[in-house]
């Protein structure tokens, strides 16, 4: 049986390494191959050179992507020794090419940001364009990520539209033997009594709680718990991600770009450790 990659993006930069680290990492509890891939782009304003300085410029640069491939794959080598790893290095803009690779990955890994000499190699618009397009789960690695918290959290919207984030976040929790908190937040009106108040937000928990027991039949092995918040999931999912090992969202087709107010962007910008963006099918 084929196995599907894990597809980790560097650049080089310290973000990018700890992203590599967590895929290597995901890779031994899934026992899965990992790929490491790299983009690079010339600035086009370098074709306005004479061909001489340009293809010193390009070969900088691609010297710069193979240095980075190399950090990646020893650091990789050592965090899971025995993984299949292999690096692919890829062409065109650096969003659309990472994005692109992760096509029929498992799951695409990225830092938040990411810095290099020459500043065209950099994640940071990259990983924001890949969590709103990849068509895999987009993993963006935010912080430090050695603190073990045995804690997945997952944030859940629309409670008929969740399967996709829910079995990505138990399916994590079981792997790593981690317990899962689900938040979902109700939005109440803003003139009301406060026994209609209680009321909405009991409702909502009675509808989660039924929700998660599908769950909890299929992971007997995760133990789980849930909250009903009132307002906004992104402060709570934000909350949560400095006590979790991992926050799990989903992104509706219907929304693939994220507004300043959404909980995704909230989520990305803010988080204090990993934050999985699972698409819906």
């Amino acid at each position: 049986m084929i196995v599907k990659p894990l597809v980790a993006a560097t650049d080089g930069s310290e973000e990018s390494l700890r992203a590599v680290e967590w895929a290597a990492r995901e890779a031994v509890a899934r026992g899965a191959p990992l790929r490491i891939v790299s983009a690079v782009q010339v600035p086009a304003m370098i074709g306005l050179q004479v061909r001489p300085d340009r293809d010193f410029v390009a070969h900088l640069i691609h010297q710069e992507r193979d240095q980075a491939f190399g950090a990646a794959a020893a650091l990789a080598a050592a965090v899971a020794p025995g993984v299949q790893v292999d690096t692919v290095p890829l062409s065109g803009p650096p969003a659309q090419a990472v994005t692109a690779s992760g096509s029929g990955a498992l799951m695409l890994v990225l830092g938040s940001r990411g810095t290099d000499a020459f500043g065209w190699m950099t994640l940071g618009s990259v990983s924001r364009y890949a969590a709103a397009h990849a068509s895999c789960p987009v993993l963006v690695i935010r912080g430090e990520t050695a603190a073990m918290h045995r804690q997945v959290g997952v944030g859940i919207g629309d409670l008929d539209a969740c399967a996709d984030s829910l079995a990505f976040a138990f399916e994590e929790a079981s792997l790593h033997k981690a317990s899962l908190m689900a938040i979902h937040a109700v939005h109440l009106p803003a003139i009301s009594r406060a026994g209609d108040l209680a009321a909405i937000q009991a409702d909502a928990a009675s509808q989660l709680a039924e929700l998660l027991d599908t769950w909890r039949n299929k992971y007997p092995d995760v133990p789980v718990s849930q909250d009903v918040v009132r307002g906004h999931t992104g402060r709570a999912l934000v909350g949560l991600s400095a006590r979790a090992d991992l926050v799990v969202i989903g992104r509706h087709a219907k929304h693939p770009v994220p507004g300043p107010g959404s909980v995704r962007h909230g989520v990305l910008n803010h988080a204090l450790g990993p934050v999985a963006v699972i698409p819906s099918s």
